[in-house]
């Protein structure tokens, strides 16, 4: 889905007016699926459109979120940043590289909540935080010097 069309097609699915702007930023975020900043995306776009703000990109993310096109993570302190794919999974986050993986929730129907009530629940976020593989192995080379 990665052409022009397609992207249009999948703003006006959430309903977004696609722009040049928008249409570049969701391009990347479907290229790109790393759980960009929007400083990443900033960084990454600009050089092909220097008119490109840091500010057209903080509203377009926000829409995108508010319209249901993507979703923000709140997984680290410092940044907010932002999954093309809005099916429910877990996502974890590497504490050496930073990197962000999603991960499948298995059998997610069977997830029990005690004693919420009449709460009625719109989103769940499931985060985890530790070392990938690569990482990993690096602290423990580190460890054993």
């Amino acid at each position: 889905m990665n052409t022009v069309q397609g992207t249009r097609e999948y703003l006006l699915k959430y309903d977004i007016k696609p722009s040049m702007q928008r249409i570049a930023i969701m391009d990347y975020l479907m290229e790109h699926r790393v759980h960009p900043t929007a400083d990443e995306i900033y960084n990454a776009l600009y050089p092909t459109m220097p008119t490109l703000s840091k500010t057209t990109i903080y509203n377009t993310m926000k829409l995108f979120s508010e319209q249901g096109a993507v979703k923000a993570l709140v997984i680290d302190e410092k940044n907010v940043r932002f999954d093309i794919d809005t099916s429910s999974h877990a996502h974890f986050m590497c504490l050496g590289c930073g990197c962000v993986y999603d991960l499948p929730i298995e059998n997610q129907e069977a997830m029990q909540l005690e004693g919420v009530g009449e709460l009625m629940i719109t989103e769940i976020h499931l985060y985890y935080k530790g070392y990938c593989k690569k990482c990993a192995e690096e602290n423990r080379k580190n460890i054993l010097l």
